[in-house]
């Protein structure tokens, strides 16, 4: 479950239980776009036609950001990096976890990682440097 309230969010609490267990999977379509659950449709061209594909289990940041003033939401996380990582045919947004945030550099291979908010105590999606 999501949120302490016990409200499940479809397709996406179950991406994080599959990425929990090291079956993290992505969607794709039979013209190749891969998009993250929960779809229905492909984003890019619109097919009805997904099938699960094992994601790549190492990724690289293309882009990402240090947060020195968070909002209260993030408050006891600060400061983090967060980055926009290529695993293959779907980017990914997450936190960088397990170093320090001044290291995070744009190429730095990383791994998926379900981590938990020190602010919330709610999981989150993070990237830990391999």
């Amino acid at each position: 479950m999501s949120d302490a309230d016990g409200v499940q969010d479809a397709g996406y609490d179950e991406w994080l239980e599959a990425a929990e267990e090291g079956d993290t999977y992505y969607l794709e379509c039979a013209n190749g776009h891969g998009s993250l659950t929960p779809r229905r449709v492909c984003p890019d061209c619109g097919s009805l036609e997904l099938e699960r594909v094992d994601m790549p289990e190492t990724g690289e940041i293309q882009t990402f950001n240090v947060t020195h003033v968070p909002t209260p939401s993030f408050e006891e996380d600060a400061p983090y990096a967060t980055a926009i990582a290529d695993f293959g045919p779907v980017r990914v947004t997450g936190q960088v976890v397990g170093v320090d945030p001044a290291a995070v550099e744009t190429g730095l291979a990383v791994e998926l990682e379900i981590t938990v908010s020190e602010t919330t105590g709610k999981r989150i999606l993070g990237f830990r440097p391999v």
